[in-house]
C-alpha cells in the first residue's frame, strides 16, 4: 500500500512545541512521527468512554465535548461574549505563537 502524505500545518504555542521536541527527542522519532502515534493512540479508542480516552481527560490532555441536553431555541441562544472581546482574547491566545512567514 502506498502512503499518500498531505502537508498539515499547525501553530502550537511555546510550551506546545518544548513539549513536542522533548517527547520527539524521548522516543528517538520525528515531530510529524510523534503527532502520527498521538492520532493512531486517539483513534484506537472508539468510544468516548473507553480507559484511553478517559485517562487522558485526567491527565488534563484532552476536554470531553459538551453537549447540551437538547437543541436550544433561538430564543435560547445568548452570545457568551461580544465579537471583540473573543478577537480581543484570541490575539492574546495567539500572540506566543510563531507564524512562519
Amino acid at each position: 500500500m502506498t502512503r499518500v502524505r498531505e502537508p498539515i500545518q499547525v501553530y502550537l504555542s511555546s510550551a506546545e512545541r518544548d513539549r513536542l521536541d522533548r517527547l520527539a527527542s524521548r522516543l528517538g522519532v520525528s515531530r510529524s512521527e510523534v503527532l502520527r502515534r498521538g492520532l493512531e493512540a486517539m483513534a484506537e479508542t472508539e468510544k468516548p468512554g473507553d480507559a484511553a480516552l478517559a485517562d487522558l481527560v485526567r491527565r488534563g490532555l484532552l476536554r470531553p465535548a459538551l453537549r447540551p441536553p437538547a437543541p436550544l431555541k433561538d430564543s435560547e441562544r445568548k452570545p457568551i461574549m461580544s465579537f471583540e472581546k473573543l478577537m480581543a482574547d484570541l490575539d492574546d491566545a495567539r500572540a506566543d505563537r510563531e507564524i512562519p512567514r
